[in-house]
């Protein structure tokens, strides 16, 4: 059950409560066990969710959880105030410095990953066409919830906050984070940046990992040097069930506190290439082949196979065949990997391929060459395929044979390299006359 917070202090709060009681079914019971002002009073219920309403705004009250029939997340609607326009906004609670705007300082709320990139679809999906959507990083309090919690928040000024078509959006996200778990399997914790945090957007937008608990550049500068606050970090990752981190910048002294409490700091290139790999294989991966930031790359297999993945063999492409492929045709020789193997290694920035790759079956090897093969034919005029090499011929024009023919160089040769006959002293050079037959042997193996 999701219990949400209304507060009659926050106009925004009370307009989106105004419409969550519109937009569906709802009993009411009157709780006579705690004042009207603390969330007692008329009580309003529907399957899955709790409305209560309260005097105070959000950040101030403590134990919240404590007034619901035992809830599995709060959600707190509220107002988001700023210079940033028609906006809707989440983010989860918290002070990684001074408890300037409530909550206890050095100090978190129980962050929900899994709900938090929920929210932020569903807000826009629901998001009227002049509203823009987007996520906070964490600030303010409460810290002392009870339960995983967020803000959903309707902004950024009095006009919206009194604007229908906003609150009803907002009000409409709401109420689909039904059923929704707070946690995932896949979270990290972020650090660096803005105050509003597009890197940590694109993370839950684009890649199956949910973000945490969010620490600003502004919050870390609050919060003081990292190695006098380790316990303050490791908090942030407990309270975010996470085990990774991305920091945004360099950092070094963070990233050294958060590997040495037994974290581990990843790019964002890493969540996009671990999306959908079993976690188990991507460990896998990362000790035969190095890091995803060392050029580690996963194939269709891994992410479809899910987690028949243990038996992997690792193999090696004949680096010349890798090499005249790509040459040919980068994407189509990494489409050709991509398409076979379940891991694979790359260099200059995963931009080219390395010969080591892990594969399902080792007859996949014999698929991927196969697949070069095809290749390699764009190029050349014939590719016979044996059991050892591949024999790939051309027919290219050589300079050496048409100066020998009295042909000189310039535009006949351009001619006679296009196919075109040339006329020199009155004799008529075919082009075939100065062509020849190339040959290129590829091994299949090393």
């Amino acid at each position: 059950m999701i219990g949400i917070v209304v507060s009659r202090a926050d106009r925004a709060s009370s307009h989106i409560g105004e419409h969550l009681r519109d937009l569906t079914d709802w009993t009411t019971e009157e709780d006579e066990t705690r004042a009207e002002s603390d969330g007692g009073g008329t009580v309003f219920r529907t399957t899955g969710f709790e409305l209560r309403e309260f005097d105070a705004l959000h950040l101030e009250i403590d134990g919240i959880a404590e007034a619901f029939d035992d809830p599995d997340l709060v959600v707190f609607a509220s107002k988001h105030a700023g210079d940033t326009g028609r906006f809707l906004t989440a983010h989860h609670t918290g002070n990684f410095g001074p408890a300037e705007f409530g909550g206890g300082a050095n100090a978190f709320a129980e962050a929900a990953p899994n709900v938090h990139t929920r929210v932020v679809r569903v807000l826009t999906e629901h998001a009227p066409a002049n509203y823009d959507v987007g996520m906070e990083c964490t600030h303010h309090g409460p810290t002392d919830v009870g339960r995983p919690s967020l803000f959903v928040e309707l902004g950024s000024s009095e006009e919206e906050w009194n604007d229908p078509a906003g609150a009803r959006a907002v009000a409409k996200a709401i109420l689909d984070l039904d059923g929704t778990d707070p946690h995932r399997e896949r979270q990290v914790v972020g650090f660096g940046g803005g105050h509003y945090v597009p890197r940590f957007e694109r993370v839950v937008r684009e890649t199956d990992w949910a973000v945490g608990h969010v620490g600003a550049d502004w919050a870390l500068d609050a919060m003081g040097a990292a190695e006098n606050h380790e316990k303050v970090i490791e908090r942030a990752f407990e309270r975010s069930g996470a085990t990774r981190a991305v920091v945004e910048g360099t950092k070094p002294e963070l990233r050294s506190v958060v590997e040495d409490l037994g974290y581990r700091v990843v790019s964002e290139t890493w969540l996009r290439e671990t999306t959908g790999v079993p976690l188990a294989f991507v460990a896998h991966a990362e000790d035969e082949l190095g890091t995803v930031d060392d050029g580690l790359r996963f194939g269709e297999p891994a992410r479809t196979d899910g987690d028949g993945v243990g038996g992997a063999v690792l193999e090696r492409l004949p680096s010349e065949l890798v090499a005249e492929a790509e040459g040919i045709d980068r994407e189509g020789a990494h489409a050709v990997v991509e398409r076979h193997a379940l891991g694979f290694d790359t260099h200059e920035s995963g931009t080219r391929l390395a010969d080591r790759v892990l594969l399902a079956r080792a007859d996949d090897r014999d698929s991927i060459v196969e697949g070069f093969a095809d290749l390699l034919e764009g190029k050349y005029a014939s590719v016979e395929r044996h059991d050892g090499e591949l024999v790939a011929r051309e027919t290219a024009f050589d300079p050496a044979a048409a100066r020998e023919a009295g042909v000189p160089e310039g535009p006949e040769f351009g001619a006679l390299a296009d196919g075109e006959a040339v006329t020199v002293d009155g004799r008529t050079i075919p082009p075939e006359a100065v062509h020849a037959e190339h040959v290129r042997r590829f091994a299949r193996r090393e």
